[in-house]
């Protein structure tokens, strides 16, 4: 390869990297639904990646994020050369949907998903967003947020299923479902602090896996942040298998 790399923007998320008029390399830039920015780069000769990374970074306000499959150590290298750091490691898992006793815990009531109050609903998923993010930070969860108005975070409240727990709206599962046969998506699961060691998080994910169980569904896939162990053991207790890590990594 030359020693001279040439990086063109081909458009506002995209770029090339030539060598003598070839391309060697491209980078694409991604916007998630809540927002955030997730930049991929792929080359064919470890020359150019440089090169693009630095072009991106220029061009593009910060944050910038990127995936890394947890066993690739050498893209996360390069990644981290050009001033990438870790953000959060997630395990992936999927789930049978298959569930011996789908019935809540004691003092528990599931309302099944589309049926819970919307204006409760969103003062619940406002409340957990708050002591989450006052804990471990948000940005700790694999969630992903579509932008709506100011305070509205629901995807869409239809995909909910709630815990009732002494009266209040305690707990709720985001669940959504593949099209065609692939595995469904569990995209959030969380209780409020006042009402965990309750039973609340294994009474909502029975109810959803058993839901989809029901409607021919399989099994469902989830991502958990390598520090909760209390979610890792509630998925394993459920029969998941680990199929693999991501490591997150941030440019901030």
């Amino acid at each position: 390869m030359n020693d001279t790399v040439q990086i063109i923007r081909v458009d506002e998320t995209q770029w090339q990297a030539l060598s003598d008029d070839v391309v060697v390399g491209e980078a694409d830039l991604s916007r998630r639904p809540d927002g955030r920015r997730f930049v991929s780069i792929d080359v064919w000769d470890d020359a150019a990646f440089a090169p693009l990374a630095t072009a991106m970074l220029a061009a593009l306000p910060a944050p910038l994020h990127t995936l890394v499959a947890g066993e690739d150590t050498e893209s996360a290298a390069r990644w981290g050369r050009a001033g990438f750091v870790a953000e959060r490691r997630e395990w992936e898992y999927v789930l049978p949907t298959a569930v011996a006793d789908p019935r809540p815990a004691p003092g528990v009531t599931v309302l099944p998903a589309g049926t819970a109050d919307e204006a409760e609903l969103r003062l619940l998923d406002r409340e957990i967003r708050a002591e989450v993010e006052a804990a471990s930070g948000w940005h700790t969860m694999p969630a992903e947020v579509r932008p709506g108005p100011p305070g509205d975070t629901l995807i869409d409240p239809s995909l909910y299923a709630v815990a009732v727990h002494e009266g209040r709206y305690a707990g709720l599962i985001r669940v959504v479902r593949a099209r065609g046969r692939g595995p469904a998506r569990i995209g959030l699961l969380a209780v409020r602090a006042a009402h965990q060691r309750h039973g609340l998080g294994r009474s909502l994910l029975a109810h959803a896996l058993h839901a989809l169980h029901e409607t021919g569904t399989t099994s469902a896939r989830a991502e958990v942040d390598w520090s909760r162990t209390a979610a890792t053991t509630l998925l394993e207790d459920f029969g998941a298998e680990r199929t693999g890590h991501l490591l997150h990594l941030v440019h901030p």
